[in-house]
């Protein structure tokens, strides 16, 4: 679709006119998502049996200041700091409560491990609950995430809402006439009774608690197999949460921001919105006899054409004999000048920059970081495009711990991913890139991670004997060093077992054993090679059978057996241990007298 998800509002008529692009881009579309404001004439009502969305029309329309960093802004713009150290809006705005962010998060992280096709991003919970409550009124919640008071709704009375009567007998919205919407997400009751979920694993599903709230939200969003990855999965989560052009305009604006750049803030600190949207009245069926008025003219601007310099003004009427002007009349522009377009807009082709497949072994970081190249229709560079790269498939590798990140495209078109580190599971999987526009792309990278590999196990000290008595530890640890092709080669996994002196297995509980870190007793345990390629076998005891035995390391295909000797403590004889009282007669005498 035409309408992508870096859409950035302005304050005023600006955000007038983005919203009529956006809902002109989506009905133009003739997809299944196009849409239309309902008129207040037509609003939906629950009693006629159309589905109720969670929100009802009350929610704040305030917009976010412009970043410095804003390609399509300058430095000039409100949202900069101001001289004399005055408070930065742009760092005040972004600033969410504690709790609530954490609420935002913990949803995204669930709907991943259950909806994981729905690609949910918290940033969008995080717009929803902007417009919503003022993130709970500025994040005005006790520990466990409910909010203090409740926070309603107007009645929902068919006076400018949709008519709903009472579903709940008042429970959530202490109203037993009408509905209100309830709490920081603003679910209305009916909506709730089907949606609600428990976020907080109190066993309660309450649409005042932000956890319980933000996971029910994000269920919703998901609904209908949506991918939120998408343009259309984007929107159409938007506008069934609220069926409002200027809603879906205000939440995406609110979403592009977060995604630049948001931060915690203590509860009960956080920015509260101060313009909230209350649907007007029915129209009359009459036009206003006055037109609406023209947005004001900035300071040192004037909306009316520049005289020419000279104390009378020209003469109106026409020359009484043709000619030709001296000076030919200046005429406008036919063509208002073209606005760029937003990067996601004109990029056309998004394309790998560097090798298709990446590899490593397990516990290491890729050598290779994923890299991709936006252009446009004539081939040159897009930069400021937000690019996602996002792991597909079963693994544990991460990007410094996330399983998704956002890079923006720098002056080349270019956006690399941050290093990927691969967890302790080998497999292969999926890097992809993204936009949140779907097209073009996206751009996969297959990924591999494998256990490292050794063809030689050998001593550390290959002139060492262990050698231990029973119930004693063993002095020297009997160390391996594994190698490939004569390099040592760290994260080798290695099995270590203890056999009798032929090779075979023991009777249970019998030889030499090591501790674990709880103080058990083990027999059979994997060592892990080191940076140097050492496997090191710490706290080995001896155990009280004396005895040959064998420990066999394998790694692979390569093993090698080292042998442990326990011997019998030896019985104390008369006079070792320590000196005795001499016999009488013997030892030391007096010198004679």
């Amino acid at each position: 679709m035409a309408a992508q998800f870096g859409i950035r509002l302005r304050k005023g008529a600006a955000a007038t006119a983005v919203t009529a692009a956006v809902m002109a881009a989506l009905a133009g579309s003739q997809g299944p998502h196009a849409t239309k404001d309902l008129s207040d004439g037509a609003r939906h009502s629950a009693e006629a049996g159309d589905q109720v969305p969670p929100s009802d029309d009350h929610y704040y329309t305030d917009l976010p200041p412009i970043r410095p960093s804003d390609p399509q802004s300058s430095h000039d713009l409100p949202g900069t700091r101001k001289p004399g150290g005055e408070t930065d809006p742009v760092e005040a705005q972004a600033g969410i409560p504690a709790t609530v962010l954490a609420a935002y998060k913990k949803a995204e992280a669930e709907l991943a491990r259950t909806r994981g096709e729905c690609r949910l991003p918290w940033e969008l919970l995080a717009a929803i609950g902007h417009v919503e409550s003022g993130h709970a009124s500025g994040g005005k919640v006790d520990a466990d995430g409910t909010t203090v008071g409740k926070i309603l709704g107007p009645p929902l009375n068919g006076q400018g809402f949709a008519l709903i009567k009472d579903t709940d007998h008042g429970r959530y919205d202490d109203d037993t006439t009408h509905d209100r919407a309830v709490g920081p997400m603003q679910f209305i009751p009916s909506t709730w009774a089907t949606s609600g979920r428990d976020g907080n694993g109190d066993g309660i599903e309450d649409p005042n608690n932000v956890y319980d709230a933000a996971l029910a939200a994000g269920y919703y969003l998901c609904g209908d197999g949506r991918d939120l990855a998408t343009s259309d999965g984007m929107h159409a989560a938007i506008l069934s949460y609220n069926h409002s052009a200027e809603y879906l305009a205000t939440v995406l604006t609110w979403y592009d921001f977060y995604r630049d750049g948001a931060h915690e803030v203590p509860d009960g600190t956080g920015p509260v919105p101060s313009r909230p949207h209350t649907p007007a009245s029915p129209s009359p069926s009459t036009p206003p006899s006055t037109p609406p008025s023209v947005r004001p003219t900035p300071p040192g601007h004037s909306t009316s054409p520049t005289l020419p310099d000279s104390s009378t003004p020209p003469a109106t009427k026409p020359p009484t004999s043709p000619g030709t002007p001296s000076t030919p009349p200046t005429t406008p522009p036919t063509t208002p000048p073209t606005t760029p377009k937003p990067p996601a807009e004109r990029v056309t082709s998004l394309a790998k920059t560097g090798p298709a497949t990446l590899a490593t072994l397990t516990g290491l970081d890729f050598d290779v970081r994923p890299a991709v190249r936006a252009l446009d229709k004539e081939g040159k560079p897009v930069a400021g495009l937000k690019v996602t790269f996002g792991l597909v498939g079963d693994t544990d590798a991460r990007f410094s711990g996330a399983k998704s990140v956002v890079v923006t495209t720098n002056a080349q078109g270019t956006a690399t991913a941050p290093t990927l580190t691969a967890g302790k599971t080998a497999g292969r999987f999926t890097v992809r890139a993204s936009l949140a526009s779907g097209t073009p792309g996206p751009v996969d990278f297959a990924a591999t991670v494998t256990e490292p590999a050794a063809d030689t196990l050998s001593p550390v000290d290959d002139e060492a004997t262990y050698e231990a008595k029973a119930g004693d530890a063993f002095e020297e640890s009997p160390d391996l060093r594994a190698t490939l092709e004569g390099k040592a080669v760290a994260g080798v996994r290695t099995t270590v077992a203890v056999l009798d002196k032929d090779g075979e297995e023991l009777a249970e509980d019998t030889g030499p054993f090591v501790r674990d870190a709880d103080d058990n007793e083990t027999r059979a345990l994997t060592l892990v090679s080191d940076k140097d390629g050492v496997l090191r076998l710490p706290n080995l005891h001896a155990g009280d059978q004396p005895g040959t035995y064998v420990l066999r390391f394998t790694a692979g295909k390569a093993t090698v057996d080292v042998a442990l000797k326990v011997t019998d403590p030896k019985p104390e004889e008369p006079g070792e241990g320590g000196s005795e009282s001499p016999e009488p007669g013997t030892g030391s005498e007096s010198p004679a007298a």
